[in-house]
């Protein structure tokens, strides 16, 4: 009994590996994860310089609005 589950489980692991991934689908693989970062990237900057633009005209805005009642104080 021991050998046919020591056949089998040689068996299973050939199959595994055999039917891995070719080269060429490992290349487009890697190809699309990075168009993926790349795509992740260019969100995030434009999400970042969105908020920095945002922050600084919440800033002006503020500073402008808060000068006329400082002076009626």
């Amino acid at each position: 009994m021991k050998k046919v589950f020591s056949i089998m489980a040689i068996a299973l692991m050939v199959t595994v590996v055999s039917c891995g991934p070719s080269a060429e689908e490992k290349i487009k693989l890697e190809e699309q994860a990075k168009k993926t970062a790349d795509s992740i990237e260019n969100a995030l900057k434009q999400s970042m310089e969105a908020v920095a633009t945002d922050t600084t005209k919440k800033t002006t805005d503020t500073a402008a609005t808060a000068a006329p009642a400082a002076e009626k104080h």
